[in-house]
């Protein structure tokens, strides 16, 4: 029974099940997914159905999954003029802001679902967990995608709205808890300043980093918080 954290899949859906086939991922273990299922890449619906499938697969709530859920239900209506007609200024900011952020993709694999479907997806991103806390060989883990926005350590983590988990970057240099390591995505390791070994699993100060920017001709990254080890997924 192990404990594996993965993050920033983006549609990556090959990557995804190949890294999942080398993980051999059993009922007994469990795999939190800390966001950013969705957009830029080829293939986001079907990386939710597949996660879907299974209950040991703990999603956690990424800015794209909020993005999404800003526009999912006016995407579940028929489009009519009357549908048109109601679009109004917020709704398509909305739109406008998804779009700019990938979202195409996960539209065009939402608009060819059937109702029952759009209805079981909507639902499913909308049970993504904001935060999980894990405690794995005496070690404790707080697990989300992007960080702790306005942060005090007097501040309980049910106390950060999801906009502070979901789009503020965690600073590596600070050790936010002397006794826990958060684990984060959001912010490829590429993109970390002073990171000597670009594209892989970052750690310091108690921080995890694992998008590896599978997206953007990265890596998809795994780590067993068991053993510590380091898996990863390259695109053919």
């Amino acid at each position: 029974m192990a404990i594996y954290v993965m993050s920033d899949i983006h549609g990556e859906y090959e990557m995804f099940m190949s890294l999942l086939e080398e993980l051999e991922l059993s009922s007994e273990d469990t795999l939190y997914v800390l966001g950013d299922v969705l957009d830029r890449g080829p293939s986001p619906i079907e990386v939710l159905l597949e996660m879907m499938k299974h209950p040991n697969i703990i999603p956690i709530a990424g800015n794209h999954e909020l993005m999404a859920l800003d526009c999912l239900d006016f995407l579940m209506k028929e489009v009519t003029e009357e549908h048109i007609e109601e679009l109004d200024e917020q709704v398509v900011d909305d739109l406008l802001l998804w779009q700019q952020n990938g979202g195409m993709t996960t539209m065009e694999g939402f608009y060819r679902l059937n109702k029952v479907e759009k209805e079981e997806v909507r639902d499913y991103i909308e049970s993504f967990s904001g935060y999980e806390e894990v405690t794995v060989n005496g070690e404790r883990y707080v697990l989300v995608h992007a960080g702790l926005g306005n942060f005090s350590p007097k501040r309980a983590l049910e106390d950060y709205s999801i906009e502070e988990l979901v789009w503020s970057r965690t600073d590596y240099e600070e050790m936010y808890f002397p006794d826990r390591y958060v684990v984060t995505g959001h912010t490829p390791t590429q993109a970390i300043f002073d990171n000597p070994n670009p594209g892989y699993v970052y750690r310091k100060s108690r921080n995890i980093a694992i998008d590896c920017g599978a997206c953007f001709e990265g890596r998809l990254a795994a780590v067993c918080l068991d053993t510590g080890e380091e898996f990863y997924q390259e695109r053919e």
